[in-house]
C-alpha cells in the first residue's frame, strides 16, 4: 500500500497527468502510464503490467476491445489510404499506386502523400470527436504496397511501385515518411509496408500457395525495398502475407520475421498479419495442429497483431505451455507503444497532428495535388503520326468514346476514397475543347462492364459506335481495363481474367474489334488506357495514331487526360512496369523464379520497355561524367550529365542510371537501375543533371557467404531514358 501510495504521490508532483478514462474508477485512480513526463516505452511497459491475458488478447487483434477498468478505449487498427484515404466518405482520390510510381518523382510522392495524412488526420480526429472508434476510422494504415510486380498476370499489382526494387524503394520511402510525419516525438500516422514478403500472385490460391525462392532471388528482388523502408524510411509496421515463403507461413516465419526483419535490419515497430492469415495457419498450410498453437507460433516469430479473432484462442495456448505470457508481453507492448507514439493517450493539446481541422480533408489543394501527380503520371506510349498534340480548328469534331469515356469509378482503381467531384475523360475533355470542337460520345457498350464480353450484341454495338463516329475528324476511344477485373481475390471467371488475376495480356476482344472497325472506316484514332498492368498493344501500336497510358488516374483524371491531349501539359511519366508482347514471353506465372521476369533478367525485346515514355520533347543526353571512375564498395558516386531540350517545347526528361558488369558471372542482371533524376528543361536550353548512388547498389546476394557482396571488377554505368535506350556508357572499376 505504501509503495501505491508513494507512486500516487510521485506522479501528482509531475503535474502531467493524461488519463483516456472510460469510467469513473479509472478517473479516480493514477497509474505510471498516465503520466507523460514518463517515455512512451516506460508508459507501454507500466499499462501491459495491468493487463489480465484475456485484457492482452483482446489487445491483439484489429478490433482492439476497451479496458474500461484502465481507462482504455477502444481502438481499430485496420485502415486503408493506398492513393487517399479510403471507405470512409468523400477524400481526395490521387493516382492509383501503380501510378504513382510512373512520375518517378519521389519530392511529389511525399507531396501526396502528406496531404493523405493530413487528411486521415483530420478524419479520425473528428471522429473522436463523436466518439465513433470503428474501422476505417484510425491511425494505422496498411499501406504501402511494396511487393514486386514480377508477373503483368497479378491482379494486385496496381497496389504496388512496379518491378523495379530500387524505384519501389524511392517512391515507398516518400510516401512512408509523408504519412508518419516528420515530428520528433508523436506519429501523424502509422505506415504498414506489405505483404512480407515473398508476395506476387496468384489470388485464388494465395491462402495455401508456398513461394518457393532462392535465397538470392529472395535477398536481390523480393526484400530489398522492405530493407529500405524499415532503415531508411524508418516505418512502423509491416504485414505479413497470406503465402509460405520456402515452407513457412510468411506470418509464423522466423527467418524473415525475427532472423531479417529484427536482427539483421534492427526493426522495432509492429508487425501485423493480413486478414485471416494466422487461420491460414493452421487450416490451409497445416504448420500447426491447431488454432492456439497457429497462433502462438505466429506470435514467436514476432507476428503481433492479428487481422482476425485468433489470438483469442492462445488462452489454451498459455495454459498448455505452447507459449508463456511473457512472450505475449512482448507483442503486447510494442501495440501499445504504437499506440503511445500516435498520441491515442494524449491529451490533445500535447499533439500538434490532433490539432488538424476536418476542413482540411477534399481541400482545394490536394485537389490540385492530385492533378499535377495524375498529369506527371500518363505516359504517352505511341504518337505515330505526330498528331498529338492535338491542335484543332475552330468546328472541329471530335468523338470520345468506349467505354470508359464516361465512367467515374475507373478513376479510382481500388482501395479508394469517394471523389466529391470526380472528373470523366469525356468531362475533362469537354470542359477543355467544348468551346472549339463539337464533341460527340458513345460508350460502346451501356456498361463498362461489358467491355469484356462476348455476346451476340457485341457487333451490333460496334456498327452502332462506327456510324456514331462517322463526322469525327478525330476518335479519342477510352478503353482498356477496371479494377472489377483486377484486383484482390475474386469470382471473376471469363476470358482473359480468373478470380482477380489475368491470364493473357492483350486488350480485351471487344475493344480490339472496335479499334479495328474505327480504322478500317478511316478514322484517326488515339487510344487512352486505363489498366494497372501490362497490355499487350501489338496491333494498336502498330496502327493507332496515338496511345495515352492514363492508369487509374484520380478524380481529376479528366482534367489531366485533357491537358496532355492538348499539350498545355507535355507527358512526363515514364513506364515502372515492362509491357511485354505476349504472356508466352514470360516463365509460369506461379514460379517466382526471377529468371526471364522483369527487365532486370528478360533477355528478350518488349513492346515498351522499363522506364519508357514519350515527350512532346525531343531530349539528348551528352558529357556524362562520374567523380570516381575507381572505387571502393563503401564509395558514394556522384554522375553529372547535360540534359539537352532539342525542341521548342519547354518539357521534363527522366535521367535513368542503371549498372551492368562487365565479365562478373556473379553479377546475375542483365542491368540494375542504380538512380534517376526528373528534370525540367526549358524549349532549346541544357540543363544539368546530377545523381548519385552508392557502390553498394551494385552489391548481389552471395549464397555461399549467406550475405551480400559487391564483387570486385568492371562495371559500365549506363546512362539512357529507358532500359532499353541507353545514351552513355561510362566504365567504374570496383576494386
Amino acid at each position: 500500500m505504501k509503495k501505491k501510495i508513494t507512486i500516487g504521490l510521485a506522479l501528482i508532483l509531475a503535474g502531467s497527468i493524461c488519463v483516456s478514462a472510460q469510467n469513473d474508477s479509472a478517473k479516480n485512480k493514477l497509474y505510471a502510464f498516465q503520466n507523460t513526463s514518463l517515455s512512451f516505452e516506460e508508459r507501454a511497459t507500466d499499462l501491459v503490467s495491468h493487463l489480465t491475458l484475456t485484457e492482452k488478447l483482446a489487445l491483439m487483434q484489429n478490433d482492439a476491445k476497451p479496458v474500461d477498468r484502465l481507462g482504455i478505449p477502444a481502438y481499430e487498427w485496420w485502415n486503408e489510404c493506398l492513393h487517399g484515404v479510403a471507405r470512409d466518405g468523400v477524400a481526395t482520390v490521387f493516382p492509383q499506386a501503380i501510378a504513382i510510381s510512373a512520375m518517378w518523382n519521389p519530392a511529389m510522392v511525399y507531396k501526396i502523400s502528406d496531404a493523405i495524412s493530413t487528411e486521415a488526420r483530420a478524419k479520425h480526429e473528428e471522429h473522436i470527436r463523436k466518439g465513433e472508434r470503428k474501422r476505417y476510422e484510425g491511425l494505422t494504415f496498411w499501406t504501402p504496397n511494396i511487393n514486386i510486380f514480377r508477373d503483368p498476370r497479378w491482379g494486385r499489382g496496381q497496389e504496388t511501385y512496379g518491378e523495379d526494387p530500387f524505384l519501389t524503394a524511392r517512391t515507398g520511402v516518400a510516401f512512408v515518411k509523408g504519412l508518419q510525419g516528420n515530428d520528433a516525438k508523436y506519429f501523424k500516422t502509422i505506415a504498414t509496408a506489405k505483404h512480407y514478403a515473398v508476395h506476387s500472385g496468384s489470388e485464388h490460391n494465395r491462402h495455401i500457395f508456398d513461394a518457393v525462392v532462392s535465397r538470392a532471388d529472395m535477398f536481390d528482388t523480393y526484400l530489398p525495398a522492405f530493407e529500405s523502408l524499415v532503415k531508411e524510411g524508418k516505418v512502423y509496421s509491416i504485414m505479413g502475407a497470406y503465402n509460405s515463403v520456402n515452407g513457412a507461413p510468411a506470418c509464423a516465419n522466423n527467418f524473415l520475421l525475427d532472423t531479417v526483419l529484427r536482427q539483421k535490419w534492427g526493426f522495432a515497430g509492429y508487425v501485423v498479419s493480413d486478414c485471416g492469415a494466422i487461420g491460414d495457419i493452421f487450416n490451409h498450410h497445416h504448420y500447426a495442429k491447431s488454432q492456439p498453437e497457429a497462433s502462438a507460433f505466429a506470435v514467436k516469430a514476432g507476428c503481433d497483431l492479428t487481422c482476425g479473432g485468433e489470438y483469442m484462442s492462445m488462452e489454451k495456448a498459455v495454459a498448455n505451455g505452447t507459449i508463456t505470457e511473457k512472450e505475449l508481453d512482448k507483442s503486447a507492448t510494442r501495440l501499445m507503444l504504437a499506440l503511445f507514439k500516435l498520441g491515442i493517450y494524449d491529451d490533445n493539446s500535447m499533439v500538434k497532428y490532433s490539432q488538424i481541422p476536418f476542413a482540411e480533408n477534399n481541400s482545394p489543394e490536394h485537389n490540385a495535388i492530385a492533378k499535377q501527380a495524375a498529369l506527371e503520371s500518363m505516359v504517352l506510349l505511341q504518337n505515330k503520326s505526330k498528331l498529338l498534340p492535338l491542335i484543332l480548328k475552330q468546328g472541329t469534331k471530335l468523338a470520345v468514346v468506349g467505354p470508359f469515356a464516361s465512367d467515374k469509378s475507373v478513376l479510382n482503381g481500388n482501395y479508394n476514397g469517394t471523389p466529391a467531384a470526380p472528373v470523366t475523360f469525356l468531362q475533362g475533355i469537354t470542359n477543355k475543347l467544348g468551346g472549339t470542337a463539337t464533341i460527340t460520345t458513345n460508350n460502346f457498350i451501356k456498361k463498362p462492364e461489358r467491355a469484356y464480353a462476348s455476346d451476340a450484341n457485341r457487333d451490333d454495338s460496334i456498327a452502332k459506335l462506327v456510324n456514331a463516329c462517322k463526322d469525327a475528324d478525330i476518335v479519342i476511344f477510352c478503353g482498356g481495363i477496371d479494377a472489377s477485373v483486377e484486383g484482390e481475390e475474386s469470382k471473376i471467371d471469363m476470358k482473359g481474367f480468373y478470380k482477380g488475376d489475368r491470364t493473357d495480356l492483350n486488350l480485351p476482344e471487344a475493344q480490339s474489334k472496335a479499334l479495328k472497325a474505327l480504322k478500317d472506316a478511316g478514322k484517326k484514332v488515339i487510344l487512352v488506357l486505363t489498366n494497372g498492368s501490362a497490355l499487350a498493344l501489338n496491333w494498336e501500336n502498330e496502327n493507332l495514331d496515338g496511345i495515352v497510358e492514363a492508369w487509374y488516374p484520380g478524380q481529376e483524371g479528366g482534367s489531366a487526360l485533357a491537358d496532355i491531349l492538348t499539350g498545355s501539359y507535355n507527358p512526363s511519366g515514364r513506364l515502372p512496369i515492362t509491357f511485354y508482347k505476349s504472356e508466352k514471353d514470360l516463365p509460369e506465372f506461379e514460379d517466382y523464379n526471377m529468371k526471364g521476369r522483369t527487365y532486370k533478367y528478360f533477355k528478350g525485346t518488349p513492346l515498351y520497355p522499363f522506364g519508357y515514355g514519350l515527350s512532346y520533347s525531343d531530349f539528348s543526353l551528352s558529357n556524362g561524367k562520374l567523380d570516381k571512375t575507381i572505387a571502393n564498395a563503401n564509395d558514394s558516386i556522384t554522375l553529372t550529365v547535360d540534359v539537352n531540350n532539342l525542341s521548342q517545347k519547354d518539357g521534363s526528361d527522366v535521367v535513368e542510371v542503371y549498372a551492368s558488369a562487365k565479365n562478373i558471372p556473379q553479377f546475375r542482371a542483365v542491368k540494375t537501375l542504380i538512380g534517376f533524376n526528373k528534370v525540367s528543361v526549358s524549349a532549346g536550353a541544357t540543363r544539368k543533371a546530377t545523381i548519385s548512388f552508392a557502390v553498394a547498389s551494385l552489391r548481389q546476394y552471395d549464397e555461399s557467404k549467406g550475405d551480400y557482396t559487391v564483387y570486385s571488377g568492371a562495371y559500365i554505368i549506363k546512362v539512357g531514358q529507358s532500359s532499353a535506350d541507353i545514351k552513355l556508357s561510362l566504365p567504374l572499376t570496383v576494386k
